[in-house]
């Protein structure tokens, strides 16, 4: 498990739920751009990984078990070739 497949899991539960990840954000009573792709890496390059809460929240928000969102995660590619290989 990785940096990109927690990030990519996230953005397919938005998906499934026909959302947007603001969508996904407002529906879990987060910030809307608690999911925006510019702040998944600071500005040095370092990956910001959501936090405990914030997966518990959403999935709360769509009634999607732990269980739904590991495999979604398992089901993630590693990483796009592009991506940063030290995430």
């Amino acid at each position: 498990m990785n940096h990109y497949q927690i990030w990519h899991a996230i953005d397919m539960l938005a998906k499934k739920c026909k959302l947007s990840c603001s969508g996904l954000a407002k529906l879990s009573g987060l910030d809307a751009t608690a999911f925006n792709k510019s702040k998944r890496v600071s500005k040095y390059g370092q990956p910001r990984w959501p936090s405990t809460l914030c997966i518990a929240k959403i999935l709360k928000a769509t009634r999607a078990s732990l269980m739904d969102f590991c495999k979604m995660i398992q089901e993630s590619p590693s990483a796009p070739e592009n991506d940063n290989p030290h995430t």
